[in-house]
């Protein structure tokens, strides 16, 4: 009996001592030196932050705080309101469940900074191992985004809490028709966005494994549905248009702010998603890796998300380029069926 110990230690020994592949030490020379490199970028940022406050200070900016924060800049509101669907949450794995949550992050901060930014976004369903992320990231620094709204509910409230109103359920099917759910396998083509419409997102990262799955879902709701029109523009993806939840929505906002759907798509669209050979002007590292190291991606994208949830937070301040997180990063290769 008291051999056992023993034997178990010995075997341990043995199993820690076995020396690594060299696959294996690049890999965790490569962690520890992106961990090396987190903690001075996030040194440098809090430096940076400390270093605007006391030029701030010294020169006795009375610039009043919610400008600052709002981006310096005037604003013109799209009056069209954005929906995440969070209703997902059960389909996913915790790398998957990792990564949407980085991707509202990317989504909030993408509306706050733009200058044609829609006039709210509300996330549904939020529950489960994505509402315990949310909440562990910058002490629920979420609920403190400016224009959001998160209903644990699902987004059918939008029409069926009309139904109690006095206009009864001729109010919730105007409520319902105003509601389009964005899905890569629609037949239907979205033409142009409409102020007083809803678009519905669905947040979900599946490296595309269900198929139809947010079409079902608006057909079962029996609301309408449409695909982004990337195909008309952009002839050279010839890949599934599968995008993460945030380069749908800053399409959206880009075409809000141009009118352009060609000019949106190839300003947003990453280009590893076009299959043409890149000239020496267009080549990029991204491009080489797609499809590789993503355990590592993620987890650079989650430790970004975390720096964009404190920067972003309702209660701070905005950072300027050398201090603040881009909200059109390269996302990792994890999919959302918009």
């Amino acid at each position: 009996m008291e051999q056992q110990p023993v034997i178990a230690q010995a075997e341990e020994i043995s199993i820690t001592s076995q020396p690594l592949s060299k696959k294996a030490q690049k890999r965790a020379a490569k962690a520890a030196r992106l961990q090396e490199q987190k903690a001075e970028r996030r040194a440098r940022e809090k430096e940076a932050k400390k270093r605007k406050r006391r030029e701030r200070a010294e020169a006795g900016d009375a610039e009043p705080r919610k400008r600052r924060k709002m981006g310096g800049f005037d604003q013109t509101s799209f009056a069209a309101q954005v929906v995440i669907d969070l209703g997902f949450d059960d389909m996913m794995t915790d790398k998957e469940v990792t990564s949407l949550t980085s991707q509202l992050a990317y989504t909030y901060s993408a509306n706050r900074r733009s200058s044609t930014p829609f006039t709210s976004l509300l996330f549904t369903s939020l529950n489960g191992r994505t509402k315990a992320r949310l909440d562990a990231i910058n002490d629920a620094g979420y609920k403190r985004w400016t224009n959001t709204k998160w209903w644990e509910e699902g987004y059918d409230r939008i029409w069926t809490s009309k139904s109690d109103s006095c206009g009864g359920d001729e109010d919730m099917d105007a409520h319902r028709a105003s509601v389009v759910y964005l899905t890569a396998d629609s037949e239907e083509e979205l033409v142009e966005l409409k102020e007083g419409e809803i678009y519905v997102i669905g947040g979900i990262c599946d490296h595309n494994r269900y198929k139809n799955l947010c079409l079902d879902k608006a057909k079962t709701a029996s609301i309408r549905h449409a695909r982004l029109p990337i195909g008309r523009y952009i002839a050279s993806l010839t890949t599934r248009k599968v995008l993460t939840v945030n380069q749908v929505f800053e399409i959206l906002l880009k075409w809000v702010e141009t009118r352009d759907w060609e000019q949106a798509f190839w300003s947003i669209i990453p280009q590893r998603k076009f299959q043409s050979k890149p000239t020496n002007l267009d080549a990029s590292p991204e491009g080489k890796h797609v499809g590789e190291d993503e355990d590592q991606e993620d987890q650079e994208d989650a430790d970004e998300a975390e720096l964009v949830a404190s920067n972003e937070d309702g209660d701070g301040e905005e950072d300027d380029q050398d201090g603040g997180v881009s909200s059109s990063r390269p996302q990792p290769v994890l999919s959302v069926a918009y």
